[in-house]
């Protein structure tokens, strides 16, 4: 697989470098696109990082740095094989280079439904084995496939969406520290993006969710704004930490797998991978 180097002279695609963008742009660091260039933009946002985690600030991700930035930080892509409900810097790679490849799929480093969906489109396309699953042959073609492609034009989210995303947790009294690791986890902090579903926004909010939210709890209109659908997101996950009496392991686990589910079958496995991955990035601060 490719190595993973950080020279600000070279300015030639590395597909490594597309995660440490996608780690950088968690911690509100990196505002640039994500497109696999290690540009200025990505060294000094790197050093920022590195000056916050009390390293040298050289400006290179080796792998202190990357064990810093917690779970997006490692592993490298190629270390493993890579299938649902993974998270990592390595799963922020493959979405990246499925995304340049056209895609629809987060780059927010959780190997979720929506990758899963992608990743067997392109198998399907380059006649391999269509199983979901990112193993050597897949990762190979990937990497080293002769179809042209350009860098992807991945942008990274307004620095406002961390902002919104704080303000509304503090005038619901949730933390607000859990509502960006949701947020990221849903949408890797990307506003205009909307699921095949129909989830919209930063926290993925569908549609009948945001009429409940407007109907029973708020009882008045929230406009589909990038601050509208943060709001009734943070307004949902205060009614299910309310409903399940203050747990957020199990608000969250309604939160992905519905209340109704939870109660009826308990926590599914994927369901638990999901909430351990959004407690994980609570506790690196992004």
């Amino acid at each position: 697989m490719t190595a993973l180097s950080l020279a600000a002279a070279a300015q030639a695609s590395n597909p490594q470098i597309a995660g440490l963008q996608v780690a950088l742009r968690a911690y509100g660091l990196y505002l640039g696109p994500i497109d696999s260039i290690a540009g200025p933009l990505t060294v000094r946002a790197t050093k920022a990082f590195q000056r916050r985690a009390g390293l040298a600030p050289d400006g290179r991700p080796r792998l202190r740095t990357r064990r810093a930035l917690g779970p997006l930080g490692v592993p490298l892509f190629g270390k493993r094989t890579l299938r649902r409900r993974m998270f990592g810097w390595d799963v922020s790679v493959l979405q990246f280079m499925l995304a340049r490849r056209g895609a629809f799929v987060p780059v927010d480093g959780f190997f979720g439904l929506a990758t899963e969906h992608a990743l067997r489109r392109y198998q399907r396309d380059r006649r391999l084995a269509v199983d979901g699953i990112a193993g050597p042959h897949t990762m190979t073609a990937l990497a080293h496939g002769n179809r042209a492609v350009t860098p992807a034009t991945v942008r990274a989210a307004p620095a406002g969406v961390r902002g919104l995303l704080g303000r509304w947790a503090r005038a619901y009294r949730v933390d607000p520290r859990l509502v960006r690791a949701l947020g990221w986890m849903e949408s890797g902090y990307q506003p205009d993006l909307v699921s095949p579903s129909g989830a919209r926004g930063v926290l993925q909010v569908l549609p009948s969710t945001k009429r409940y939210v407007e109907t029973i709890l708020l009882r008045r209109r929230v406009p589909w704004t990038v601050s509208g659908g943060i709001q009734v997101g943070v307004v949902y996950l205060r009614q299910l930490l309310r409903e399940f009496r203050g747990s957020e392991s199990l608000a969250l686990a309604a939160w992905y797998q519905g209340p109704a589910s939870v109660r009826r079958n308990g926590v599914y496995a994927g369901t638990r991978a999901f909430v351990a991955n959004v407690f994980a990035l609570r506790r690196r601060g992004v």
